[in-house]
């Protein structure tokens, strides 16, 4: 037994063989016993600290106190970068979601682009509104107007949801303020400006293809019809977005969008371009703090979108709670993941990964990828593919001389792993074959391959970027 424990700590092949032991722990606990994935998470790592050998103490602390522990510093980093930007995301999506923002948008595009480019509107409207509002809430806001779209466009109901779908799918999967990529972010040290340019760069692609292209040629060969419930309404999408309340305008949902982007960009490139130290770059650092810009967007959305309409503080903290009550499933499993990475790293998987690496000569975005895939595939869920791959790659990048540009491009490459073939086993397929009243066969034949398409384009080009950078 002790040359076994010592094989298991001291040897490469051992340390492996744990992490795969943990892995297989975690999959089996969510899949098998339908655990909650933070509860699983927080099992597997406590399961491979003392697997690995390592002290009481440096896993929880002593009685007196666990402030030095892996527990403690697993969840409270990750937590202390990432809950107040998830929690201010939230709050903004909220409020354009009660404004109306979302109708103003959609149907201006649809405006735009007439009936035969209806498709596209749709898709722009899921890139545009996606970023601020979490995926699912996306679906249930914007239904309405794809059946709108397709009832006066007369064609398969799949060609107008699936651009719709795959714009608040790439922005789900590759730009902050969502809680996948900005956990990655956290996880990998990477500013989440530079989050932000390589998610447009290597998600608009993808989008396209997966978006546009796909639903053009698959929406022939899958005809689906509108709901009848929506039929049975007689609705013909013209009515007013907002009761008695004014409209919104669209200069002002895009405003109240554009602004946190602009002030993080605007940090990230300032300390590229102005001098260190200048009173100039402290500005626009201080501005582009995630927090600090989320902070000004939704006071402005507040405003702009709240009381100029109407809405009162009352209303404002009653929606700011109701929106918020769903977060905190979401921290908990992102702090649960951090401390399965702290647990990685002490243990020594991840000085054991990066030798098997450089012997075998496999990129680490490769790797991360891979990893990310086959977790998704296994359990469903996107942000614990995120988080325990993260986790897993955090050690390995600790260790080497990677860029921001790089770190970006990982933590892309580790999203578009993570929605990779969503098929029964992960909740937004139920919820998109309910909305757009496909079978489980169609939801396979068109969701299941968009999200493949969306996963593959959006890690080529992360790769492709990472040969050239």
């Amino acid at each position: 037994m002790t040359a076994l424990l010592s094989w298991l700590h001291g040897t490469t092949p051992g340390l492996l063989l744990l992490c795969a032991a943990a892995i297989a722990v975690l999959l089996f606990l969510i899949i098998k016993i339908k655990l909650e994935p933070f509860v699983s998470l927080l099992i597997s790592g406590l399961f491979l600290a003392l697997a690995a050998g390592l002290g009481v103490n440096e896993i929880v602390g002593t009685a007196l106190s666990s402030s030095e522990s892996l527990l403690e510093t697993g969840f409270g980093g990750i937590l202390g970068h990432i809950a107040p930007i998830i929690g201010l995301g939230t709050v903004l999506g909220a409020i354009l979601e009660r404004s109306g923002g979302a109708d103003v948008l959609t149907r201006r595009l649809l405006k735009l682009f007439g009936p035969k480019g209806a498709p596209v509107a749709m898709g722009l409207a899921g890139l545009i509104f996606g970023i601020p509002v979490f995926f699912d809430i996306g679906i249930f806001v914007l239904a309405p107007l794809v059946y709108v779209a397709a009832k006066r466009g007369g064609r398969s109901l799949v060609l107008y949801a699936l651009p719709l779908l795959a714009g608040l799918s790439m922005t789900h999967a590759f730009l902050p303020p969502h809680p996948g990529p900005t956990a990655a972010a956290g996880l990998l040290g990477v500013g989440l400006g530079w989050l932000i340019v390589m998610g447009f760069v290597c998600g608009i692609p993808a989008f396209v293809a997966a978006g546009i292209a796909w639903p053009l040629w698959i929406a022939p060969r899958v005809p689906v019809s509108i709901p009848d419930d929506f039929l049975a309404a007689g609705s013909d999408g013209d009515a007013a977005e907002d009761g008695p309340r004014s409209p919104v305008s669209l200069a002002t949902v895009a405003l109240v969008i554009a602004i946190p982007l602009l002030l993080i960009l605007g940090a990230t490139f300032g300390t590229i371009m102005l001098p260190e130290g200048g009173t100039a770059l402290q500005i626009l650092t201080f501005l582009g703090n995630p927090a600090v810009a989320l902070t000004i967007a939704v006071l402005l959305a507040f405003y702009l979108l709240g009381v100029r309409r109407g809405m009162t503080v009352a209303e404002f903290s009653e929606l700011t709670g109701a929106s918020l009550r769903p977060v905190g499933m979401i921290l908990l499993v992102v702090g649960a993941g951090a401390f399965f990475g702290k647990v990685i790293s002490a243990t020594g998987v991840g000085s054991a990964l990066a030798e098997t690496l450089s012997g075998a000569g496999l990129p680490l975005i490769v790797l991360a990828y891979v990893i990310s895939c086959g977790l998704r595939i296994a359990q469903g869920s996107a942000t614990v593919a995120i988080v325990t791959t993260g986790g897993i790659v955090s050690p390995l990048v600790a260790g080497g001389d990677y860029s921001q540009v790089q770190l970006a491009l990982l933590a892309v490459a580790i999203a578009a792993g993570s929605i990779i073939a969503s098929h029964v086993n992960d909740g937004g397929f139920w919820i998109i074959a309910k909305y757009f009243n496909m079978s489980v066969k169609d939801t396979l034949k068109t969701w299941t391959v968009l999200e493949t398409i969306l996963s593959v384009v959006g890690f080529a080009m992360a790769g492709l970027l990472w040969l050239l950078v």
